[in-house]
């Protein structure tokens, strides 16, 4: 099987190009303008960041992509859908504002901000997929309305998947709430805090199928008669409603794949990753520790597996950055117990592998990829 190109090159600068004249130079170097834009609608999909972490790409970087769909005579849009946890990017009209917050306003970046899943995260389209594990994925109608998808990722640890690269970035967060469920979970909500439930009947009247049930003025969830829909968890008030996040981790990272999968085939996509301000933790998170490994570079491919596989072995050929969350658990294991995984040793219950692999079984791309650095 012939080797996906990944492209490459690192954050060094001269005085005749800065980093984001470099950015534009890598990813027209990659094919980019190989895609028929004119009169299309491109997604552009990334983390705005939750409201308070600043590990987050800088929009100048979504601005570059943007201006080169523009300049290809394509409509582009940055979007993102819904958390499926509580936080400032729950829903659409707190999800824009952090993102004009965190400097993804029009005017910084040259397109506008749609949120995949509307207002409520429910706005989904089903997306057949077939797979080992999900059937129809259920993706953010905005999204999938796209011509084009283009992912720009900022490549970091991850405390459930291993690390966040560009499928985590396309298949959970492209996921409405529901499907981010589905992939967190067997896909069945529960009320978790009973006591904070005002007993509104919301989720009752929200369900097709009569699953929230209110009793002595406190609601509970029929797992028997509930289809999973998420819709219930969108509309409570009061957020007692939640996903179990039990599913396992290979579980989860096989979800991802599939969902990666429903996002991308059967139309034009391109992605990006820059390995940057390696945190350990998801940009989800509302803080940001300091970076586990120094800076590597930018990455570009039409090919997201390779992409992903590209950064995480980059990553793994660095040093670690002394007092970091990965130095700590080095420093904490027996030297037989240590690996050069960096991803693995800085979060141990995660197993990122099982992603690439099976992304790659359900032929989303390839684990052989050909560097070439620019």
């Amino acid at each position: 099987m012939e080797k996906s190109k990944v492209y490459y090159t690192s954050f060094k600068t001269s005085l005749n190009e800065n980093l984001l004249q470099k950015l534009r130079r890598l990813i027209v170097t990659a094919g980019i303008k190989n895609i028929d834009f004119q009169d299309k609608y491109a997604a552009i999909k990334l983390h705005f960041g939750e409201y308070g972490n600043l590990a987050f790409l800088r929009p100048n970087y979504a601005k570059v992509v943007a201006d080169l769909v523009k300049e290809c005579g394509g409509k582009p849009f940055l979007t993102d859908c819904n958390t499926l946890y509580v936080g400032s990017r729950k829903n659409a009209l707190d999800h824009i504002e952090t993102a004009y917050l965190n400097g993804f306003t029009p005017y910084a970046t040259g397109c506008q901000v749609l949120i995949g899943d509307g207002l409520k995260g429910t706005d989904e389209t089903l997306v057949p997929v077939n797979g080992e594990y999900v059937k129809e994925a259920k993706i953010g109608s905005a999204v999938m309305d796209a011509d084009i998808f283009l992912s720009l990722t900022h490549f970091k640890g991850h405390e459930m998947a291993g690390f966040g690269g560009a499928l985590k970035n396309i298949g959970m967060g492209c996921g409405s709430r529901a499907g981010k469920m589905e992939m967190h979970n067997d896909g069945k909500p529960q009320v978790a805090n009973v006591d904070d439930c005002i007993g509104c009947g919301s989720c009752y009247r929200i369900c097709a199928h009569e699953a929230p049930v209110i009793e002595n003025g406190k609601a509970r969830i029929d797992h028997e008669k509930c289809v999973g829909c998420g819709r219930c968890l969108a509309v409570c008030p009061k957020d007692v409603i939640c996903s179990t996040f039990d599913s396992s981790v290979q579980r989860l990272n096989c979800k991802m794949a599939e969902y990666s999968l429903a996002v991308c085939k059967g139309r034009p996509h391109f992605h990006i990753s820059l390995v940057c301000d390696v945190s350990p933790n998801c940009d989800c998170h509302a803080e940001n520790d300091i970076p586990i490994i120094p800076d590597v570079g930018m990455f570009a491919s039409f090919d997201p597996v390779a992409l992903d596989m590209a950064c995480v072995e980059a990553v793994n050929r660095m040093p670690v950055i002394a007092g970091s969350v990965l130095d700590d658990q080095i420093k904490a294991k027996e030297e037989h117990e240590q690996c050069h995984d960096h991803f693995h040793m800085t979060h141990p219950d995660t197993e990122w592998k099982s992603c690439i692999e099976h992304a790659v079984k359900i032929g989303l791309g390839s684990d052989q990829y050909e560097l070439i650095e620019i």
